[in-house]
């Protein structure tokens, strides 16, 4: 295993190593609340999407692509901040709706999950499929400031370590232990600025 992590490492292409770079810069950043995360994290994506789907990963290479997408409303919604604040009002949705969303990913999963691994080459259709409908998620509650995005983070980030590196693709996964590290640091520094606000912490 450690053989195949320093093989995977020296097999790192500039590609990778630039889409990690700019995906640690988004990490920071979005913990920051600047906008200017959804740049980096739209040309980190771009790049993931690609090598994605040279890894055998089309889920993750789709969810890569809507990242990009979904980096062009990021940097306009948090353009919108209200005038004089440094950074966006912080908000959070109560246990009920996060059953429900575990129960919605979870049936989608199993009825998506069996096609993708007929349809397409995916080396770990259900794995794959499940991350990227709460990673979809995560990225829209990111974008609307929702604190709880840190915990899907988490959680996503150590799966997403395990199937990139299960691909040989090292550095990616490198990356996602790193986003793991800021998930954590992001979780306690959003709850530090909802304080802050006056509001109970989620």
């Amino acid at each position: 295993m450690l053989q195949q992590f320093i093989d995977g490492l020296r097999a790192t292409s500039a590609a990778e190593f630039v889409s990690v770079l700019a995906g640690l810069v988004y990490g920071v950043l979005a913990v920051r609340q600047n906008r200017l995360c959804w740049v980096f994290g739209g040309l980190s994506s771009a790049i993931l999407a690609w090598l994605a789907a040279r890894s055998q990963l089309p889920m993750q290479a789709l969810l890569q692509a809507a990242y990009v997408l979904m980096s062009f409303y990021g940097f306009w919604h948090w353009s919108r901040r209200p005038e004089g604040e440094t950074s966006m009002p912080i908000g959070w949705w109560p246990p009920r709706v996060h059953l429900a969303i575990a129960a919605a990913i979870a049936l989608a999963t199993w009825l998506l999950a069996p096609w993708i691994a007929t349809a397409t080459q995916a080396a770990w259709p259900r794995l794959d499929t499940a991350t990227m409908f709460a990673s979809l998620l995560a990225t829209w509650m990111v974008a609307r400031v929702r604190i709880e995005n840190w915990l899907y983070w988490i959680v996503i980030d150590s799966v997403s370590m395990f199937l990139y590196g299960a691909q040989g693709l090292m550095f990616v996964a490198l990356l996602y232990l790193a986003y793991l590290v800021i998930a954590v640091f992001g979780w306690f520094e959003w709850r530090a600025r909802l304080r802050l606000q006056g509001v109970p912490a989620a």
